[in-house]
């Protein structure tokens, strides 16, 4: 398994953050993996609100579905999977008065001859981990929740 925690201090109120990071189809904004994020259901963003992603990883796109399984006012936990992984994002937000203390950890299993490919590809998901830690607070601070 390969594991990716970063913790980001985000100009956001926690409530905001958290409704803003909820809505996973804003990945596109701040994941810069992410080539597409489209939600698959209806309603309000709660446990079992679905999306398709698809990230380019590698030159190859890949498409994952995503759930939000847990929704809490401190923490977000989303899980995805395809054939040949199982992703989970899990999200914890510490208050900081006007800013949130988002600490931000990518798990990703893979399956079958792919888990071969683990140790080689960890430093690119450190990598995309970087970027994200630059990205997600440009992008939570320009947009409404």
């Amino acid at each position: 398994m390969i594991s990716v925690e970063r913790v980001i201090v985000v100009r956001r109120p926690l409530a905001e953050l958290v409704a803003y990071l909820a809505d996973f189809s804003h990945t596109e904004e701040w994941d810069p993996g992410t080539v597409r994020c489209v939600r698959l259901d209806d309603g309000p963003v709660r446990p079992g609100a679905r999306w398709r992603n698809t990230s380019r990883f590698r030159g190859r796109e890949t498409e994952l579905h995503y759930e939000l399984a847990v929704h809490e006012p401190e923490r977000l936990v989303f899980t995805g999977e395809n054939r040949t992984v199982s992703a989970t994002d899990d999200l914890r937000f510490a208050d900081e008065g006007t800013a949130t203390r988002l600490t931000y950890r990518a798990s990703l299993r893979f399956k079958g001859f792919a888990r071969l490919a683990e140790p080689f590809l960890r430093a690119e998901f450190e990598r995309l981990g970087d970027a994200v830690a630059t990205r997600l607070p440009l992008a939570a601070g320009a947009r409404d929740a």
